[in-house]
């Protein structure tokens, strides 16, 4: 049984794409309509940067996308290989939840990346710069970064004001993500050794996603989701949220909108995949998620497709 994997935030790199539109009308053709959709050249950024525009949370999320979404284009569409007919099930981290949706039917392209669009805006919004961050836990399992974010949190701000410092991520069984106020979070990674890490990094990102602080943008997102509502998928889905199946649209558009607050189990979505029988993954549009699957899950087979060379050979082998 075979799962298709989509990226989240932090695989945008300047440059990305560029291969592929070179190679493939198909690929074009799906960077084009993001960019109708969006009223801005958002290819143009993917491709010739700079740097602190790509990764602007409101172009990086629809960026990432559209870079996944026309991997799978050319997939199917040049290689002949059906999403529907050759994966048991979808998955995506974060933002790639909406790409999973997208490959699956739920949402059109159009839609998705206008979605993600105000899903950037709004997450970016809900905090004020310099307030929030978040941190990598490396050599963190949930428990021991749990406890780390609940210390991490006491005395953190000024005036006896509760300072959230919650887990953001759990990657897989080595790599916990912390996201909430800023002191918080410097201050989890100068204990992280105390709680037997092996290390606390502060991630370069403009916002403090998936936590309480961003309730705000849950908001906006409710509002969207109603205008916007995912219709039948194609393809069962693991959400994140509850790192189990859904199928019925109206509770992922719930879970959507409680996502942009929750913790992405993905571990425990890979674990639960793999306990489905789940045992061949493959990674559109980057190759973050292969190495997460494969500390979660050391027998699992992954592949990780990025250029025309990778969607040649995967198509090949399906």
């Amino acid at each position: 049984m075979r799962a298709f994997l989509f990226p989240g935030q932090g695989s945008q790199k300047v440059g990305m794409g560029a291969e592929l539109a070179g190679a493939s009308r198909v690929a074009r053709a799906v960077f084009e309509e993001v960019d109708e959709a969006l009223g801005q050249s958002l290819s143009r950024i993917m491709r010739d940067g700079p740097d602190e525009q790509l990764t602007l949370t409101e172009n990086a999320q629809p960026a990432i996308m559209a870079h996944s979404i026309a991997v799978l284009r050319v997939l199917e569409i040049e290689g002949g290989i059906a999403l529907a007919a050759t994966a048991d099930c979808v998955a995506g981290h974060s933002l790639g939840e909406y790409t999973a949706l997208c490959a699956s039917g739920a949402f059109t392209l159009a839609d998705t990346a206008r979605l993600l669009k105000l899903r950037g805006q709004a997450m970016q919004a809900a905090v004020p710069v310099g307030e929030g961050a978040m941190c990598a836990l490396l050599g963190a399992d949930l428990a021991s970064a749990t406890a780390l974010a609940e210390a991490a949190a006491e005395g953190a701000l000024p005036g006896g004001r509760q300072a959230v410092c919650e887990v953001a991520n759990d990657n897989d069984p080595t790599q916990v993500v912390l996201s909430g106020h800023r002191p918080a979070i410097e201050r989890a990674v100068a204990l992280a050794k105390e709680y037997g890490i092996r290390r606390g990094v502060v991630l370069p990102v403009s916002a403090p996603f998936h936590c309480a602080l961003m309730a705000p943008a849950a908001d906006a997102m409710a509002q969207a989701l109603e205008r916007t509502p995912p219709a039948p998928m194609r393809l069962p889905l693991y959400a994140n949220v509850t790192a189990a199946i859904v199928t019925d649209p109206a509770e992922e558009r719930d879970l959507l909108v409680r996502q942009v607050t929750a913790r992405v189990r993905w571990r425990e979505s890979v674990l639960a995949m793999g306990e489905a029988g789940i045992a061949d993954f493959v990674e559109l549009g980057g190759k973050v998620l292969g190495p997460m699957v494969s500390r979660t899950l050391p027998d699992a087979r992954t592949t990780s497709v990025v250029t025309m060379a990778d969607i040649e050979a995967l198509a090949r082998a399906l």
